[in-house]
């Protein structure tokens, strides 16, 4: 079954080839043939997870070498692939996901003439994305990360007519080059220590290196997580990325892309453990995002972008676990796992209200939709249950077991303030998740024909000016987009239970990432309450603000915090302040040392030699009695030095 695994990558791969090559002849078809190939892949991951389960734990890892790509000398990388537990995990979530994406985007792009490219684009970056989770090495891996910065670029900018599309795909390519860099720089440190790139080698040998080395390898690979997983610092090109087609949003933000920084993590999880002050870095911008992204969540009216927030506060709790060593390495990529399917229909279903709403994303013009889509509320229901930690749903046994975890790091106060923020994370959650439904679904209808962005301003433009004037007509989504939605929302019900079902998932990833059963300060029962209690909170204050008062079609000045939630916490301002102008500033200041110093000495030095050279100059005027004098004086001074020297 090994020479399988390279079929994974080269399903889609192939119809990203054809779909981008093959001209216009596949714009009627090519959607198609996309979904198949993903389809294909998604078959292919089945019958190898059937194999893997055949096996006895500790020799289900898979190996196929294509062929050597770059042996010069000491210099050995190849390509080869390794399916084991950990990578199948991500493999069956990447096609299974990718593959109901897909269907669902047959019926979104059903009007968008360039459809066949973006299918194109989403075979591309399924490719890329399996690549990276299968590449038996961090330099196939790299591969794989840079395809996907590659592919999400396209994507996130896929409607680049509009400025603004154009400018969160740049946004988000900038940034993520950031946490590339960091990327390479682990990569290059691991050649330079290892020998090698190979993920046997490399954390075989961890034991054998020194804390020192391992802590700088480990905070390079933090800040390649960062990057792709939308981490502080380097969160804020995630809510523009809203900017794509809403079936980009729930690929990047819910299986995907976002999650490449938990799989780095947790793949490279004896470094980690080798080098505690960088596990302690990655617990610390897991906390850090987890509140952000919440409380960013908690402000934003476009129903995107508060699910953007969202996202990125799943994904700190996901780096907080991956943090916490063998306690939480199997919890982080549970949590991943259910994340993959209540996000991806969530970000499905705002779509699907978009769909009935003129492609409206402003959620104070929505308002009792319930009525008209049933569907879509049901399934995004059963998403909103799930990511808020309703008992007995998803949310429930993945994100309570990474709290319990953070409840047992470490000593001190260490447990205490991580599992105290751990705690208060889930009740914001509650808190903005409950928002989203009230002011989606529930209330008086607030629907407002679609403005005209070219006739009247709006700090909510219209994504469409075909629409601008209309007046919504709220409907159900047709077949191809809300069946990807119920097949995801028996995941987001489910999926929890079964991998807590004896510890299944646990024991299913424990040959990767070793486990130890966590041993938090107060009880698990305690914890639980606690969580129940802090949701019933956020819920209630939710309920309180947006279910019994009436939902303002402008949105209130509110509170400082308030207003700069909205302005995603000022993270902008700060990038523009401290890199834009701080960079302007440092290239003012090499420019002037260029010119005074550096041209300085070149241009002083240069001009020493010219007037040096003009005076020696004048002793060359041309003239044979001028030569003759200097021969004369020449001679006598050489006899007059003899006679000297004879005398003395």
């Amino acid at each position: 079954m090994e020479n399988l695994i390279a079929l994974l990558v080269a399903a889609p791969l192939l119809g990203a080839v054809i779909l981008l090559c093959g001209g216009r002849r596949l714009d009627r078809t090519g959607h198609w043939l996309g979904t198949l190939l993903a389809l294909g892949s998604f078959v292919v991951a089945a019958l190898l997870f059937t194999d893997m389960l055949g096996r006895d734990g500790e020799d289900r890892a898979m190996h196929q070498h294509l062929f050597s790509w770059i042996p010069v000398g000491g210099f050995q990388a190849d390509i080869a692939f390794q399916l084991d537990q950990l990578s199948m995990t991500f493999v069956l979530l990447i096609t299974g996901v990718g593959s109901l994406i897909h269907i669902y985007s047959i019926g979104y792009m059903e009007h968008d003439e360039r459809r066949r490219r973006f299918f194109g684009y989403l075979n591309l970056f399924l490719a890329a994305m399996l690549i990276l989770v299968i590449a038996d090495n961090y330099l196939l891996l790299y591969v794989g990360w840079e395809g996907v910065g590659l592919a999400s670029y396209l994507l996130i900018g896929f409607w680049q007519h509009k400025p603004s599309a154009a400018t969160a795909a740049k946004k988000a390519f900038l940034v993520n080059r950031v946490g590339d860099m960091g990327l390479s720089i682990a990569i290059m440190l691991m050649f330079t220590t290892f020998g090698t790139f190979a993920f046997g080698d490399v954390l075989a040998a961890t034991g054998e290196t020194s804390e020192g080395k391992l802590t700088a390898i480990g905070l390079m690979l933090l800040l390649a997580a960062c990057g792709k997983s939308a981490q502080v610092p380097l969160q804020s090109w995630l809510g523009d990325a809203m900017e794509g087609p809403t079936p980009v949003s729930a690929l990047i933000h819910a299986a995907t892309m976002v999650t490449a920084g938990v799989y780095l993590i947790t793949r490279s999880g004896a470094i980690f453990n080798a080098a505690p002050d960088a596990q302690l870095a990655v617990v610390i911008v897991g906390a850090v995002t987890l509140l952000f992204g919440a409380i960013v969540g908690c402000a934003k009216d476009d129903i995107k972008k508060a699910l953007a927030g969202s996202t990125m506060s799943q994904i700190g709790y996901m780096v907080l676990a991956a943090g916490l060593g063998p306690i939480g390495y199997a919890f982080a990529i549970m949590h991943l796992v259910t994340h993959g399917f209540f996000k991806a229909g969530l970000f499905l279903g705002a779509g699907s209200v978009m769909h009935g709403m003129n492609d409206e994303v402003d959620m104070r013009k929505y308002g009792g939709l319930r009525k008209y889509m049933p569907v879509t509320f049901v399934t995004f229901g059963l998403g909103y249950l799930a990511i808020i930690g309703f008992p007995g749903l998803s949310g429930f046994w993945s994100k309570d077991k990474i709290i319990e975890a953070a409840f047992a790091y470490g000593d001190g106060v260490r447990p205490w303030i991580f599992g105290g923020v751990a705690l208060l994370g889930a009740g914001i959650t509650a808190f903005y998740m409950t928002r989203v439904m009230l002011m989606t679904f529930f209330g008086e209808k607030r629907w407002q024909p679609t403005p005209d962005p070219h006739k009247e301003p709006s700090a909510e433009p219209a994504a469409d000016d075909a629409h601008a004037g209309e007046m919504p007509h709220p409907h159900e989504s047709p077949k191809s987009m809300t069946i990807p939605m119920i097949v995801l929302a028996f995941g987001s019900v489910f999926a929890g239970g079964l991998f807590s079902l004896n510890e299944s998932f646990v024991h299913w990833l424990e040959p990767v990432t070793a486990f130890e059963h966590p041993h938090p300060v107060i009880s698990v029962p305690a914890i639980t309450a606690s969580t129940m209690v802090v949701l019933a909170i956020g819920v209630a204050i939710a309920w309180f603000m947006y279910g019994k008062r009436p939902v303002p079609v402008t949105a209130p000045r509110g509170s400082v915090l308030t207003r700069a939630a909205r302005r995603d916490l000022l993270q902008d301002d700060f990038n523009h302040v401290v890199l834009v102008r701080g960079g302007e500033h440092l290239t003012r200041s090499l420019v002037y040392v260029d010119h005074t110093l550096v041209d300085g000495v070149v241009n002083g030095t240069a001009a020493s030699f010219g007037g040096l050279s003009g005076r020696m100059r004048k002793l060359q005027n041309g003239f044979a009695r001028s030569y003759a004098v200097s021969m004369l004086g020449g001679t006598a001074v050489l006899v007059a030095a003899t006679l000297l020297m004879r005398a003395v």
